[in-house]
Order: structure tokens, then C-alpha cells, then sequence
């Protein structure tokens, strides 16, 4: 079993018996989102780690779209509570990159790929070496919109 779903099931039970019942149903979600995804597909397997993370930032993008969505639907309070849960899963996601760190690591890339001057004809090599160091660290829209303009699209 991985590890991060041990540590997800270990705070679980903290949270259960701190009373902490916002952690504790943020939590079960991610379990319950996590054992789905370990029985999608033609046979049942054990995520590793990394496909935990996969589930965890799906996840955590679902809270914030909520999030927005409600805000613009004129309910603070439910956007608060979907605030709330994404603020959790970040708990166990890795660091955010920053927006600078996002423009080095696209400004590499697109010397990498040697894509300077030819415009939006390189996106997709350069978006495909950006996406394996940027992965579950930075939403793959500001990425995206970074290699368009450093592609001057």
C-alpha cells in the first residue's frame, strides 16, 4: 500500500477522534475518490504513490472549480466550505510552483526545444517537456497560457 494512503487513513483516524469533522469528510472523499480509481478499468490494482497524487490534485481542482462556481453564484458560503476542503488536500500535494518559477522552467523548455520564433506550430513540444516537471505543482492552464505567450501567440 502506498505510503500517502497510509498517512490519508492515519489522519483519518486523528481527525475522527479530534472531532474534526471537516478533515475527517474531506478525508473519507479522497479514500472513497482513491478506491474508485484503484477498481476503474478491466482489474482492480494498489496506486502507488504518485497515482495518489494524481487523485489528490483531481481532487483539489474539483474544490476550487466548486469554489468559483459557487462564488459566482452568489454563495459565499458554500464556496467558503469548498475553500476549506481544497486547503486540506493541499496539505498533502506538493509545494505550488510559483508564476516565475513556471516561466523559467517554460523559458527552458522552449530553448530545449529549440521553439523560439516558430509560434504556436512548438506548443505541444514544448508543452511536453514542461509537463512531466511541472506535474501536479502548477495548474496546466497557467502553464499553458505561459507557453503561449513566451511562444508570442
Amino acid at each position: 500500500m502506498s505510503a500517502l494512503k497510509d498517512r490519508l487513513r492515519s489522519d483519518l483516524t486523528t481527525a475522527l477522534k479530534a472531532r474534526d469533522a471537516l478533515r475527517a469528510s474531506t478525508i473519507r472523499m479522497v479514500l472513497a475518490a482513491i478506491s474508485t480509481a484503484e477498481v476503474a478499468g478491466t482489474t482492480a490494482r494498489e496506486l502507488s504513490d504518485e497515482d495518489v497524487l494524481d487523485v489528490l490534485g483531481k481532487e483539489a481542482k474539483k474544490r476550487r472549480e466548486a469554489a468559483e462556481a459557487f462564488t459566482a453564484g452568489d454563495r459565499p458560503e458554500l464556496a467558503q466550505k469548498e475553500r476549506d476542503e481544497a486547503a486540506i488536500l493541499a496539505d498533502y500535494l506538493p509545494a505550488a510552483l510559483s508564476d516565475a518559477e513556471v516561466a523559467a522552467i517554460v523559458t527552458d523548455a522552449v530553448a530545449q526545444a529549440g521553439a523560439a520564433g516558430e509560434g504556436m506550430k512548438a506548443m505541444g513540444r514544448v508543452m511536453g517537456i514542461v509537463q512531466p516537471q511541472v506535474k501536479g505543482r502548477a495548474d496546466g492552464g497557467a502553464v499553458a497560457a505561459e507557453v503561449k505567450r513566451q511562444l508570442g501567440a
